[in-house]
């Protein structure tokens, strides 16, 4: 919920439906108010977004929208919600906007209104405020402050400043591959004849998949209850620097004695600037030791990788 500010007395029930407040005084809109009468036959409707209509302020089109009936994550009461959203149709692909405002529920009869100063990028992609000016419905309801006043209630949003910018977006193609015999999973199994003796981290012979080298590499996580195992690819000079292969990929810690293996599988894409995938917590040692798990046998354990290039991107 925003913090309650004294606005004035000035009675905002004046007719009916939307109203855009008057324009300041360089002639430029920066107030919207927005008047809901039969407010309890909204919320008879239940939880669910309603809009007004769209209005433009400092060049840009607009609108609100309200949930008389919103859930906060983990509580059960229910809120009025009001957001900003700028409309699809107001700016170009590649344009942010960027606007501090302050969403507001008016306090009809003694001018203490509940506001949330926002401040929020918009763009066609992401158009709504994200953040919300919340009211407990039980709140709102109490006879004071008189935010329903005759079964009507008045919210609104004043404009502090709203620049534009040029987005700066980075976009990606995925070219994902038909199954095929060129693209089958290739296995590499890697023998460890002394788990205790091996480096930390611990790497692999290097094999080949796709053209390309590999290592496996395993070894303690960082908390140090755990084992990390990741596939690394070793060279990337015949990799563009703006590509990247998606690889389909598991990796796996062999159960020796009744064949239920550790795994985690994924697919992934590496490139010159992310070389390494794979997972940091894959079994927890106390698991990995216990010799009833079969992962660890005496000394020797089996990681095995297969992998498979299916695809690739280009960034643009």
């Amino acid at each position: 919920m925003g913090n309650s500010s004294s606005r004035g007395r000035s009675n905002p029930r004046q007719g009916h439906g939307s109203k855009v407040a008057p324009s300041s005084p360089a002639g430029e809109q920066t107030m919207f108010k927005w008047s809901i009468d039969g407010f309890s036959s909204l919320l008879d409707k239940g939880a669910g977004w309603t809009y007004s209509r769209v209005f433009e302020a400092l060049g840009q089109n607009w609108c609100l929208k309200l949930n008389p009936k919103d859930k906060k994550s983990g509580d059960d009461k229910e809120y009025v919600s009001l957001r900003l959203e700028l409309a699809n149709s107001s700016v170009r692909p590649d344009t942010v906007v960027n606007a501090s405002f302050k969403l507001l529920i008016y306090d009809q009869s003694f001018g203490n209104h509940s506001e949330h100063e926002v401040s929020h990028s918009f763009q066609t992609a992401s158009t709504s405020s994200g953040i919300s000016c919340m009211i407990s419905l039980r709140k709102l309801k109490k006879q004071s402050p008189k935010f329903l006043l005759s079964n009507c209630c008045v919210f609104g949003v004043e404009f502090l400043k709203v620049t534009t910018s040029k987005a700066n977006t980075t976009s990606e193609t995925l070219f994902v591959q038909k199954a095929s015999i060129f693209n089958e999973a290739k296995t590499y199994t890697w023998d460890i004849d002394d788990f205790f003796a091996m480096k930390n981290p611990g790497y692999s012979p290097e094999f080949e998949v796709g053209g390309y080298k590999w290592n496996i590499i395993m070894y303690p996580s960082r908390d140090g209850n755990h084992l990390s195992l990741y596939l690394k690819l070793k060279k990337t000079n015949d990799l563009p620097k703006d590509t990247a292969n998606l690889v389909e990929l598991t990796l796996y810690i062999k159960d020796q004695e009744t064949g239920k293996h550790r795994k985690g599988t994924g697919r992934c894409q590496f490139s010159k600037n992310s070389r390494t995938w794979g997972w940091t917590k894959l079994i927890s040692l106390e698991d990995f030791k216990d010799s009833a798990n079969g992962f660890l046998v005496k000394t020797k354990c089996c990681v095995v990788a297969e992998v498979a290039i299916v695809g690739s991107s280009k960034m643009e």
